[in-house]
């Protein structure tokens, strides 16, 4: 196999698993062609005319997210529900977006620290 043919391979790969990851974070209401008209955008979360909108509406996503995995985990811990993994998993994946939201803000601030640094 040739390096291309490994790198579509591996593209491809990539861009299936970026969809699923997609499809299972989207609430159900809401998919994946319908978040990025602005009606969607404006009634759910604001306006999002500008970074700070998609920011907020990044923001709102993984609140959400992390309140439906705390709802999951208090319903196990309560014995309202026996789905552990599921729980888990929910949790796992508000982390995760948390994590990534930070490392995206400090990646930002350091790009403005830069152009603050910069001489005219």
């Amino acid at each position: 196999m040739s390096p291309i043919e490994s790198q579509r391979l591996m593209l491809g790969k990539m861009t299936d698993m970026q969809q699923i990851a997609t499809d299972r974070i989207m609430p159900a209401d809401i998919t994946a062609d319908r978040i990025m008209s602005t009606e969607i955008n404006t009634q759910f979360y604001g306006s999002s005319d500008s970074i700070s909108g998609d920011f907020k509406t990044v923001v709102r996503s993984i609140n959400e997210q992390q309140n439906i995995s705390g709802q999951m985990m208090a319903a196990v811990d309560t014995g309202r529900s026996d789905d552990v993994v599921g729980a888990m998993v929910a949790s796992q994946k508000a982390s995760l977006s948390f994590s990534m939201l930070m490392e995206i803000r400090n990646k930002v601030l350091n790009g403005v620290d830069d152009v603050m640094r910069m001489s005219l």
